[in-house]
């Protein structure tokens, strides 16, 4: 993946490269000083005859075609990635709500079958224990720690 973003940036700046030379270049005489530039030269110079561009090599730009193909399919794998593990992140933060709702709510019931146990008189005790032993077991099975 890396090789090929440096292929395609390398080949845009190629590209890009032979746009920026595409003018005239003046050859500037200043006294035993030689200078180029791209404007005519104030004082002696002429401009130069340089050779004409030559033509993209086809199966570079075959390549070149390849590449953006297949780096714009990558872009898309990966925004379709990305939209699945947000929506996967937000419903695993959904059960963990329900979760922590469910064993609130269980520990609150531990809690008062406990309350019931300490307030019931000797008859009902028996019952009161049982109740609140089912309610510690649930609560341990469904929310360890």
């Amino acid at each position: 993946m890396r090789c090929l973003w440096c292929f395609v940036l390398c080949a845009t700046c190629c590209a890009m490269c032979r746009l920026a030379t595409a003018g005239a270049v003046y050859k500037c005489h200043e006294g035993t000083h030689v200078s180029y530039a791209d404007r005519p030269c104030p004082g002696a110079g002429a401009p130069l005859a340089l050779p004409p561009a030559p033509q993209p090599d086809p199966v570079q730009a075959a390549r070149l075609a390849a590449a953006r193909t297949a780096l714009a399919t990558i872009d898309r794998t990966r925004a379709a990635q990305a939209e699945h593990d947000a929506h996967e992140f937000e419903r695993a933060g959904r059960a963990a709500l329900a979760l922590r709702k469910r064993c609130d709510k269980l520990r609150l019931q531990a809690r008062w079958a406990g309350e019931d146990l300490a307030k019931s008189s000797d008859d009902a005790k028996a019952i009161a224990r049982v109740k609140a032993r089912r309610m510690a077991e649930t609560l341990a099975v469904e929310c360890p720690g």
